[in-house]
């Protein structure tokens, strides 16, 4: 069990993480992947919630609050790094019930976590910027009564569910900023012109951007346009589904392991695990 003075130290290093530069926050799925990526060197870990969804078997989303805290204390204790959550919406209907949602998320030992204003609604994917400020209020509401020092993040989620409005996305980065959001989120962007945009509207706050795809940019180009930190979403959890499913489904459709990976070998994932 992590004592409070060693949560509380994780969330100092994790806020300084955000005082300058650019930082990679990749996403772990469970304690294997977590431990591995300690392992390799990340200064911190995220969650992913489709990431931990597709190990349970379940789509993105699907994964109700309980289960949702219950991974967010196992991936928290599962390193000595401070880990942001993937808390999707808030886990409630009402800002009251975000609130107490919140409260929850901070005893697990979190440094940091997400509100989305994405609905779950493909005729209407987004929440109105009124209803996601006061959801994204009453989270701060509740850090604040909390007296931990824990980052919440503001996400616009409009690339994400298929509302590309630029116009839309900025309008909301502003509102999450001056609603108490300590970094921003606008996951799907990528050129540099709209990330240079989301970086201006956060007005000096920090900038998560989201790279889920070769080919996009690097760590480097991404800190030249004023990004602070890189999460990779579910993109090695994906990552990993594509060697499994590639390997199965040519050993179930035609009887042949060629698809098998050579790499890592079994004494090499020993070491990596080896305390």
């Amino acid at each position: 069990m992590m004592s409070a003075d060693a949560i509380q130290n994780r969330r100092a290093a994790f806020r300084a993480l955000h005082a300058s530069g650019c930082f990679l926050l990749p996403n772990p799925w469970d304690v294997g992947s977590a431990v591995a990526l300690a392992r390799l060197g990340a200064q911190a870990l995220a969650t992913t919630s489709s990431g931990h969804a597709w190990a349970h078997g379940q789509p993105d989303g699907a994964m109700g609050r309980d289960e949702i805290l219950a991974h967010l204390r196992t991936m928290a204790a599962a390193t000595d790094l401070p880990v942001n959550a993937d808390f999707e919406d808030g886990f409630g209907s009402s800002p009251e019930a975000v609130h107490e949602s919140v409260s929850m998320a901070i005893d697990t030992g979190v440094a940091g976590l997400s509100i989305e204003d994405s609905t779950g609604d493909a005729e209407h994917p987004l929440r109105s910027i009124e209803d996601s400020v006061a959801r994204l209020s009453a989270a701060r509401r509740a850090i604040d009564e909390s007296g931990h020092d824990v980052m919440l993040v503001g996400r616009a989620e409009n690339f994400f569910v298929g509302r590309p409005d630029l116009d839309d996305t900025l309008a909301r980065i502003r509102a999450y900023a001056q609603a108490g959001a300590d970094c921003l989120y606008a996951p799907g962007i990528r050129s540099a012109a709209q990330i240079r945009a989301v970086v201006d509207a956060a007005g000096g706050k920090p900038v998560n951007l989201l790279i889920g795809s070769p080919g996009q940019m690097t760590l480097q180009q991404a800190a030249g346009l004023g990004v602070r930190r890189v999460s990779v979403g579910g993109a090695l959890a994906r990552s990993a589904w594509a060697g499994f499913l590639r390997a199965s489904e040519q050993m179930l459709g035609s009887g042949s392991f060629d698809a098998l990976p050579g790499t890592p070998s079994g004494a090499e994932l020993n070491g990596l695990f080896k305390p």
